[in-house]
Formats: structure tokens, C-alpha cells, sequence
């Protein structure tokens, strides 16, 4: 390439979707200049100056051009609009690229581990990353409880080491994301968002899932001002504001833990009286309420949030009911005199109430799914219980699981689909070669 492009990503500490957008260039090959805004208040105002105010990381630029953080470079990246401005498009991708024995989707826990066997097995694994690469643990700062970790490690190493792992046993990671899956012929068709095709003889569909949002007034306009679905990533540049973060599980709980160092106060909104997060959880949190520096609200939801891209997040709207599920209760005569509006100025707003997983790609496909998405496999007891409706596709983690949902859980939904896929595998090389064999044998009786 002759013209290289001038690719700036600002940046911050502990902020693993900056980690995921100087993945996403170093895979390209593409050089950028890193500015870490952390502890630098002049580099921070820059950014927010050049980001038309935006105030969350990474911010990219290319040829002084903002393309956004990263759920815009990746968006960008998928439809390959991003290579266009690099300069790295290529002719005819609309052929096939290669023909692989087994694609993986996803590079969460599940993935990479399905990956690692697969690899181990020599089932020469493509790993397509998603547009989320390492899924959602690379959003925890302190994971604890996988085993083998007793002084506990960061989300984003355990992915790193897992990824030189199945790197290690022969796995090719490719950074991109699924567009579709065509299962009406053998070896299947596995088309990328960019346009990039593969054929695989098996697919295992590992994909994880995304975060979800409330879907209230304002939301659009101040995801990325004051509103966010990543407290690690973001929580720093809020400091000393009042800060909610809404959910009532795990991941909620952590992250209202995890804003108190930045916080002026916390409040922790659910739209129930129970929580759904562990004891520990709920615990240390507890501890935290105690000391003053989050505070309950149950029962309770948001309605709207208010604000602009230049002032961020200024004041949220919520709704309580005693009852919980105030929302469902608003036009409800027999409950709305118990229903209590009321307004609260915070600086930032955080997500933490689940996802949605990602399983749009099969969606033409013969495996059957849920209403809500999560595909249905065969199960029970034995083999092939990643197996889904359609012999060669396989699902493992969070786009079968919605129960559990643990990288310990995932790591072994992982590990029983790339066994599955590997039985899966011999079984139809087999039956290839008693075919051949049968027909070796027709011929040689026609010659006689």
C-alpha cells in the first residue's frame, strides 16, 4: 500500500474495547498512533474536543476523519467500509476465499475452547472473531471464580492467553463478522459482512451475546455521552458525578462495586425486590450501601434520559411501584395513584440488564431457536449434545445458554462442541470412504 492512512486511537487504561480496536488494526497490519488519555487532562480534553464531545474511549481517526469508538469502527469494519478508507480492499471477494474443515463463531470462552480442541484434534479451526472479539469477559476486570485462578484474573488475559493457546494447536483467528450460513448444500457457505466466503464441513456457532438496551427516549442520542454499556471502560471519565447503573444481576453488581471509586454516589436501579445476582454479589454490595457509597433503588425503572452530546447525561426520569414493574403499571387505573414519577440529576448512566445473543446469521438455516434467539440443541445424555437440527452446525456458551451463562459453563459447552463437530467429522469421512470403496468395488466387477 502505497498512501498509508493516518490511523489515531485514543485510549484509556483498563478499557478493554480499546484493546479490541488495537486488535482490530494490528490484525490489518495498519500502524496507529496510541494516545492514552488516562491521568492526562489536556490529551482528554483533546479527544473530547475532536469526538464532538463524546467522552468515552477509544476514539478513532483516520486521516484526521472521526470514525468513532468501537462500536463504530466495527460496524464500519463489517460492512468494509473501514478497509475502503485503509485502503486495503481487494477485487473478487465474492469468491470463495479458502475451504476450511471447521469454523468457529465467536471468540468468547466457549469459542476459543472449542477452538484449543479443535485445533488439538487437527480440524484446521478458522475462528471468525465477531464483533465483539473475546466476548463478554473482556469487560471484567476481576474474574474470580474460573478455576485455577485463586488470586482471581482479568477478563481480558484469560482471552489473551486462551487466543495464544489456540493459536498454539494450529486455530486461525480472522477478525470479521457473520453475515449468513448456507446450509442448503454441503460443504457449507459461511459468508462474512465484508463479502469474504468460506466453505467449512462443520460449523460451530459460539457467537455469544450482545448487550441489550431499555429502548427509552433519549437513549440514541446519549449512548456514548454519559450513557454506556461498559463501566470498566468508561466509568473513570464521570468521575465525582452521581452515577446509575441499572440491572439486578451479576454484571450489574459488579459494576456498581466497580464505579464507587469514581463515583460521587451510585444508585443501583432494578425493577424488582429481589435481585437475580449471587450472594456474593449481593453482599459485597451490601457492604458498599453500608459505607454510603451505593444506594438501592428497587422497584423501580427508567423512563427517558435527558441531556445533549455536548453536556452529556444531565437527568434521568424513573417510575416505583411497591409492587415492582412500574412501567407495566403507568396506564394500569388500578395502580397508577401508586405509581411515583420522579426525576434525578446523575452524570452517567450504565446497562447492565443482559443480552441478546447473536444467532441472526442462522437464521435461514434449518436450527431451530427460541423466540428470543437461543438455539436449541439436541442435549440429554452421550454424544452430540451440541448437536442442532442441522447435521455440521453446533452450538456452544451464550448463544444456547441462558441460564447459567458462566465462562467456566461456556468453557465446557465449547469443549463438548468441538468433539461433537470432531465425531461429526470422522463420521462423514467414513462414510465417504465406504462409499468409495463401494464404488472402487462396482467398477472393478463392470470391468471384469
Amino acid at each position: 500500500m502505497s498512501d498509508e492512512p493516518r490511523v489515531e486511537i485514543y485510549t484509556k487504561e483498563n478499557c478493554s474495547y480499546c484493546e479490541k480496536a488495537k486488535d482490530l488494526f494490528d490484525a490489518k497490519g495498519v500502524d496507529y498512533e496510541e494516545y492514552n488519555v488516562t491521568g492526562d487532562d489536556e490529551l482528554f480534553e483533546e479527544m473530547v474536543e475532536r469526538a464532538d464531545g463524546r467522552k468515552t474511549a477509544p476514539e478513532v481517526f483516520v486521516d484526521d476523519e472521526l470514525i468513532g469508538g468501537w462500536d463504530d469502527t466495527s460496524a464500519l469494519d463489517e460492512t468494509g467500509e473501514l478497509d475502503e478508507k485503509l485502503g486495503l480492499t481487494e477485487d473478487d471477494n465474492d469468491e470463495i476465499v479458502e475451504h476450511r474443515t471447521l469454523v468457529v463463531a465467536g471468540t468468547g470462552i466457549s469459542g476459543l475452547t472449542a477452538a484449543i480442541y479443535a485445533g488439538r484434534s487437527n480440524n484446521d479451526p478458522l475462528v471468525i472473531e465477531g464483533d465483539e472479539p473475546g466476548g463478554q469477559l473482556t469487560l471484567t476486570t476481576d474474574v474470580a471464580n474460573y478455576p485455577g485462578f485463586p488470586e482471581g484474573i482479568s477478563g481480558p488475559e484469560l482471552v489473551n492467553n486462551m487466543k495464544e493457546q489456540a493459536r498454539k494447536f494450529g486455530a486461525d483467528l480472522k477478525n470479521g463478522v457473520i453475515e449468513s450460513v448456507d446450509d442448503s448444500s454441503r460443504p457449507f457457505r459461511v459468508e462474512l459482512k465484508n463479502g469474504d466466503v468460506y466453505t467449512a464441513d462443520a460449523v460451530i456457532a459460539a457467537s455469544g451475546a450482545s448487550a441489550r438496551t431499555l429502548g427509552v427516549p433519549g437513549e440514541d442520542e446519549l449512548m456514548g455521552y454519559g450513557l454506556s454499556t461498559c463501566a470498566t471502560c468508561d466509568g473513570a471519565f464521570f468521575r465525582d458525578e452521581d452515577m446509575i447503573v441499572v440491572g439486578g444481576g451479576d454484571a450489574a453488581m459488579e459494576e456498581a462495586s466497580f464505579l464507587t471509586k469514581f463515583a460521587d454516589t451510585v444508585y443501583l436501579v432494578h425493577r424488582r425486590e429481589e435481585f437475580r445476582a449471587e450472594d456474593y454479589w449481593v453482599d459485597r454490595v451490601q457492604e458498599q450501601v453500608e459505607d454510603d457509597d451505593i444506594e438501592i433503588l428497587r422497584n423501580t425503572e427508567v423512563t427517558e434520559l435527558h441531556g445533549s452530546e455536548e453536556a452529556g447525561v444531565e437527568e434521568v426520569s424513573l417510575v416505583e411501584h411497591p409492587e415492582g414493574h412500574p412501567t407495566d403499571k403507568l396506564d394500569d387505573p388500578e395502580y397508577a395513584e401508586e405509581v411515583d414519577e420522579f426525576e434525578m440529576d446523575v452524570g452517567a448512566v450504565f446497562y447492565a440488564i443482559g443480552h441478546t445473543p447473536n444467532t441472526g446469521y442462522l437464521e435461514g438455516t434449518g436450527v431451530e431457536m427460541d423466540e428470543d434467539g437461543y438455539l436449541k440443541t439436541k442435549g440429554g445424555f452421550g454424544g452430540g449434545q451440541t448437536a442442532t437440527d442441522v447435521p455440521g452446525i453446533f452450538g456452544a456458551g451464550d448463544v444456547v445458554d441462558y441460564h447459567y451463562q458462566q465462562a467456566v459453563t461456556a468453557a465446557g459447552m465449547g469443549c463438548k462442541a468441538a468433539i461433537d463437530a470432531d465425531e461429526y467429522l470422522e463420521e462423514r469421512t467414513e462414510a465417504g470412504d465406504a462409499e468409495a470403496s463401494t464404488e472402487d468395488a462396482a467398477l472393478a466387477e463392470s470391468d471384469d
